[in-house]
């Protein structure tokens, strides 16, 4: 959700300014990583497991860039989206049809998150939901087969919900800001890791 604005979950804006060092910590980028891959290839085939710690490696730096500054990196989310489109041509049989249908996810996914974005503007007057959270939502669609999406945002969601709570003190809900991006992004990676162990 939008940086600018003092709402109850709030991740990227339009462009975060030169100021803000989008750059993510190392230490828990390799940290992070590693236990992402060696969870990956101890539980999936090969091309999953390399799939696996491609996403994870990008929702870590996502979701760590995203906790500090209130932005989510381009290189995070359209990186996420094409990847995700571009993952059937590695594991599927069907490859074109099953890159169709990533495609087909994640633009109805970001149209539907662009809606939102929309509407949230015109009821409230303000900003709500960052053009990053729009493009998160997009590798989503892209990433998790169209049965798997709820749960992603449903985990993300009720964990941000958890953190405004803990976050709260006392203050006016509307005046907590909280970065989405940082749950979307772990929530995207383990609803993805789940769905493949589970098939």
């Amino acid at each position: 959700m939008s940086s600018n604005d003092e709402t109850a979950a709030a991740s990227t804006d339009d462009e975060a300014p030169c100021s803000v060092d989008l750059t993510p910590n190392w230490a828990v980028l390799l940290v992070g990583t590693s236990a992402v891959a060696l969870a990956s290839f101890a539980f999936l085939p090969w091309r999953s497991g390399l799939l696996s710690s491609v996403l994870g490696l990008l929702m870590i730096a996502g979701a760590d860039v995203d906790a500090r500054t209130f932005f989510l990196p381009d290189l995070v989310t359209y990186g996420a989206t094409a990847g995700g489109i571009a993952a059937p041509l590695l594991t599927d049989a069907d490859r074109w049809s099953s890159l169709e249908a990533a495609t087909l996810r994640a633009a109805g996914v970001g149209l539907f998150f662009i809606c939102l974005r929309i509407a949230h503007l015109r009821l409230r007057g303000r900003e709500g939901l960052g053009f990053g959270d729009v493009k998160l939502a997009a590798a989503v669609g892209a990433w998790l087969p169209l049965a798997a999406i709820p749960y992603c945002f449903g985990l993300a969601s009720a964990a941000a919900l958890i953190a405004v709570g803990f976050l709260r003190r006392g203050e006016a809900l509307e005046k907590v800001r909280l970065p989405f991006g940082a749950f979307l992004c772990p929530a995207l990676w383990l609803v993805f890791f789940v769905d493949r162990v589970s098939n």
